[in-house]
């Protein structure tokens, strides 16, 4: 088999008449390189030996050579282009080390056909895209001037691995002698390192210290695959394992002599053949030096990144089908399967990905597609040693995936987006082996319980999110700090739903369209990721606001926007999903931004309607009712109340809130409540028509003709005066109850009144103004108007009015009416001196009262006038009497009255007279009905009203104040009041009357 390693230095083909590149260093050249430091540590394994990287590559050099020495020596075809270009590959002076049984080192590589494996992976050439660099079996290779382009396998990988020619030389002339003494043996039945010791010498070297180091070189890699990393775990009690540590560590010290087989190399063929001799269970008869994990794996990492093109680092070489079938051939030695060349290759990929500055994506997506591979392997096989290997490479592929995905923001935008869909599908990949076929609490689960790729997404984002939240949050602190000076600088919580607000819309046609192909929700869990971040501080801030202000609301305004935003993003996203969204939902409970802000406007006009409220019992504490206050005769305080109301809704319409319709009525309710309040208290202590209404005497009859009459009277007319004094004692000791002060006091309440309208007027206005204002907010008039006041006013009018018209009558002309009129003899004390002061009266009112309520209180002074009158007639106690005689008197006096209000047509219209002076007329007449048939009509009317119980005595009727000519008591009254002896006894004789109180 010896000449199989014939002119082995064929690598270095002298095909070309091209000018020769200078020579290579004798020493192996540092791998030139453009790859980026990466924080990758590879998950291979760290070797525990002091084998540095050109070590660990010229030992794989060594292997490849070795193994691929029994290739095929099938052709392989050539470029007609190359060629044609290359004459002199035909001369057969100059090609005569290419024999028909050459080996496949010496192999041409083929350039016209595209790699099988670059198209399975989804690679490009690199010629393919502008700007490529060319792969060394492509193009020029790399060094100065015009590179020879590498003819075979070998030459290829020599270049590849930048190993120089004397050394490649070195090794094939070794690999020469040792295939003389292989006959019927396989490569893999010899340990490499100790063969290459025992057939170089220092002589075969340029100078001590190559060779020095070479010796050296190969007794670290026995230590690192024999003792180290062995594929057959060492036995402590290991004779041989420790012999042969004791020679290697004195070695390294002091070189032994190599390349004779004198007692140092028997020595140590002894200790490495026991070791590398024991079997795996494998029932071959290789030897096990170079396949212990992680040894054999680094090798072969080393060897498989050949397979990227020196010139172009992203690219792979388009001879990769070739150089992969030959890689693999050191199999057998590395103890390498399909499985670890999968992961390994997975790897390699990979990591030239990030070591490359992840700009070359087919790398990317040709690992991922190699990752799919693994994941068949994973299933395959429970092989600890391999589980063990593929759980740190996955890891490692996810860990450097995550530290970038869990923090996508700060990785990925729009420019270098595919870049991370590549990254994702990576991600997600490794962790769906890790967890379904590597994680033991995985199996316990049924796999229908775990979506694996939507958990790790849905992890993402919201980390991710929550990342990008923190940061914004930092740049509105600092955006507020540095706007400090500036004049209404924005709140930092406004600040950041603005900018929340602008990263959602940005999550939602940025990242979410490439999130969503894992995770069908990806923009609704964003959202609320953000929703929830935001709602920590939002609801820390809400509950530490105690008042109103422009930054609250305008926080609150903020956040309740982009809770709506938020909301609106996370339902278009969930259109199409099982339960329509409502899970994602159910994470976004609701700030209550606007219901802080109700709560904010609610506490503002609890605030304003309680100082209002105070202002009114203050100032109508010191409000005197004064008719010469203004011009107008109302109180100061109704203008002020009203102005406050005015500023108050003023200001209510500045409050910068979106919810003036909504939080109308609240302030509406709380003025209207302080107005009424208002008018209570305006009318409070003025008292109303029962206040001034005399007690009515008990029922007497007359003593007719009596001598003492007149004493009698004057008497009574005393007792009566006091009697009736003191129940209107309260209204004279205060001059604010006076005629003219209650007159001011119906003025205000008019006054109030008419401003209803002019406020409410006013409130539609303000509500066209605001932005939040729809139409239903102006056809429903129950939320703008006062519903209390009005009602109130009226109310107030009315009972004022009464009180006006009856404090005149039964209290200011109480000396001529009550205590004058009729007072003895009827025609002495006739209503004349009433008339006068009553009309003085009525002028003081005229002047006073507004206009519009004029007519009120005149017509109720004629009421109160007319009950008055009556009441001296039926109820004027036993200092009045009255014949049939004096009737017509009674009468004239009564039509004078009448005629008083009537005021020649000037005074109340002639229908009101007659209306409020009806009961009067009816009464009148009774006294000019003689006794008898007065007696027999009270009979029979109170027959009538009682029935068959009256006829055996006529029960007394009650005095019910209203009175009518057919009423009992009437009648009765009229009867006590008839100056004559048939009425006396009638009610001598019925009831017992007496004569006198």
């Amino acid at each position: 088999m010896a000449h199989l390693f014939r002119d082995l230095s064929l690598g270095h083909s002298k095909r070309e008449s091209a000018p020769t590149p200078p020579p290579l260093h004798t020493m192996p050249q540092p791998m030139p390189s453009r790859l980026t430091s990466t924080d990758l540590q590879s998950p291979l394994g760290q070797l525990a030996s002091q084998l540095t990287d050109s070590d660990l590559r010229l030992t794989a050099y060594d292997v490849f050579l070795a193994v691929c020495r029994t290739s095929s020596s099938k052709p392989l075809s050539t470029s007609a282009s190359f060629n044609s270009e290359s004459p002199s590959l035909n001369s057969p002076s100059e090609n005569h080390n290419h024999s028909p049984n050459s080996s496949a080192l010496q192999r041409s590589l083929t350039s016209v056909a595209a790699s099988k494996m670059k198209k399975a992976l989804g690679l490009k050439s690199p010629g393919s895209s502008s700007g490529s660099k060319k792969s060394p079996g492509s193009g020029p290779g790399s060094g100065q001037g015009k590179s020879k382009r590498p003819l075979t396998v070998g030459e290829l990988m020599r270049i590849q691995m930048r190993i120089p020619e004397t050394i490649d030389s070195r090794v094939r002339r070794s690999l020469l002698r040792i295939g003389g003494g292989l006959v019927g043996r396989r490569i893999e039945s010899v340990v490499l390192p100790l063969e290459l010791l025992q057939q170089l010498k220092q002589s075969d070297f340029t100078d001590q210290q190559e060779y020095v180091e070479w010796q050296k070189r190969n007794l670290k890699v026995l230590e690192a695959g024999l003792l180290l990393h062995p594929r057959v775990p060492l036995d402590n009690s290991n004779n041989a394992s420790q012999r042969l540590r004791q020679i290697i560590h004195a070695a390294l010290d002091r070189p032994i002599e190599t390349g004779k087989n004198n007692e140092s190399m028997q020595v140590l063929r002894t200790a490495v053949m026991s070791l590398a001799s024991r079997s795996d269970g494998s029932f071959s008869d290789s030897c096990h030096w170079a396949d212990g994990i992680p040894l054999n794996l680094r090798l072969y990492e080393i060897l498989l990144e050949t397979c990227f093109d020196i010139n172009d680092e992203t690219s792979i070489i388009e001879e990769v089908d070739e150089l992969m079938e030959h890689i693999k051939k050191t199999w057998v030695i590395l103890g390498i399967n399909q499985m670890l060349h999968n992961l390994c290759f997975t790897w390699v990929l990979f990591h030239r990905f990030v070591a490359t500055g992840q700009v070359e994506m087919d790398l990317l997506y040709a690992a991922d597609s190699e990752l799919a591979d693994v994941a068949k392997d994973a299933k395959a096989t429970k092989d600890p040693d391999y589980s063990k290997i593929l759980s740190s490479t996955l890891t490692s592929i996810l860990g450097w995936a995550e530290k970038r995905l869990l923090a996508y923001h700060d990785t990925f935008d729009s420019g270098n987006i595919y870049t991370m869909q590549g990254i994702i599908s990576l991600g997600v990949s490794a962790a769906k082996i890790l967890v379904e076929d590597v994680s033991t609490e995985y199996r316990r689960k049924r796999k229908g319980e775990v979506d694996v790729a939507r958990n790790r997404i849905d992890t993402y984002i919201r980390s991710s999110l929550r990342t990008a939240f923190a940061q914004i949050m930092e740049k509105a602190d600092s955006s507020r700090r540095a706007s400090r000076n500036q004049l209404n600088p924005l709140p930092v919580l406004a600040i950041l739903a603005k900018d929340v607000g602008e990263l959602a819309v940005h999550e939602k046609q940025v990242f979410s369209p490439i999130l969503k192909g894992w995770h069908p929700l990806a923009a609704g869990v964003a959202v609320a990721t953000l929703h929830v971040c935001y709602a920590n501080e939002i609801k820390q801030f809400i509950s530490g606001i105690t008042e109103l202000t422009p930054d609250s609301v305008q926080v609150l305004r903020a956040a309740d926007k982009l809770e709506k935003d938020l909301v609106q993003i996370a339902v278009e996203d969930a259109v199409d999903s099982d339960d329509g969204g409502k899970a994602i939902i159910r994470e976004m409970p609701p700030y209550e931004a606007e219901t802080a802000i109700s709560n904010l406007v609610k506490g503002w006009i609890k605030t304003r309607v309680d100082r209002l409220k105070e202002w009114v019992d203050r100032n109508l504490q010191q409000e005197v009712w004064s008719p010469q206050a203004n011009q107008e005769g109302y109180a100061p305080s109704a203008v002020e109340i009203l102005r406050i109301i005015d500023e108050t809704l003023d200001a209510f319409f500045q409050l910068p809130i979106p919810t003036h319709p909504a939080l109308l009525p609240d302030l509406m309710v709380g003025l209207d409540r302080c107005l009424q309040y208002y008018i209570t208290k305006a009318k409070s202590g003025c008292g109303s028509r029962t206040t001034y209404i005399p007690t009515m005497p008990a029922l007497t009859r007359c003593e007719i003709g009596s001598k003492f009459q007149g004493v009698w009277k004057k008497k009574e007319k005393l007792q009566n005066s006091q009697k009736r004094n003191s129940q209107v004692t309260t209204m004279n000791g205060d001059n604010s109850f006076g005629v003219p002060q209650l007159c001011v006091r119906i003025n205000t309440l008019h006054r109030i009144r008419s401003e209803m309208d002019v406020l409410e007027k006013r409130i539609i206005a303000h509500l066209r103004n605001c932005e939040s204002a729809h139409v239903e907010d102006f056809s429903n008039g129950l939320n703008k108007k006062f519903e209390l006041t009005p009602a109130a006013c009226v109310e107030g009018v009315q009972q004022l009015s009464e009180a006006v018209a009856y404090k005149i009558v039964f209290h200011d002309l109480s000396h001529v009416l009550w205590d004058g009129l009729y007072i003895g003899e009827p025609s002495t004390s006739r209503i004349d001196p009433s008339l006068q002061e009553l009309e003085q009266n009525l002028l003081i009112i005229s002047d006073t009262v507004h206009e519009r309520v004029r007519t009120r209180i005149i017509t109720d002074i004629m009421k109160a006038s007319c009950d008055g009158f009556l009441l001296v007639l039926l109820a004027g106690g036993p200092s009045r009497a009255f014949t049939r005689q004096d009737s017509q008197i009674i009468e004239d006096d009564f039509k004078a009255l009448k005629d008083l209000f009537w005021a020649n047509g000037d005074g109340l219209p002639a229908d009101l007279i007659d209306k409020f002076s009806a009961t009067a007329r009816g009464v009148l007449p009774l006294f000019r009905t003689d006794t008898d048939s007065l007696i027999e009509q009270f009979r029979r009317v109170t027959l009538e009203t009682y029935g068959s119980s009256a006829k055996s005595r006529l029960p007394l009727p009650p005095t019910s104040g209203q009175w009518n000519p057919t009423e009992p008591n009437t009648l009765l009254r009229v009867l006590c009041y008839r100056n004559d002896e048939t009425a006396s006894k009638f009610l001598k004789k019925t009831y017992n009357l007496p004569k006198k109180l």
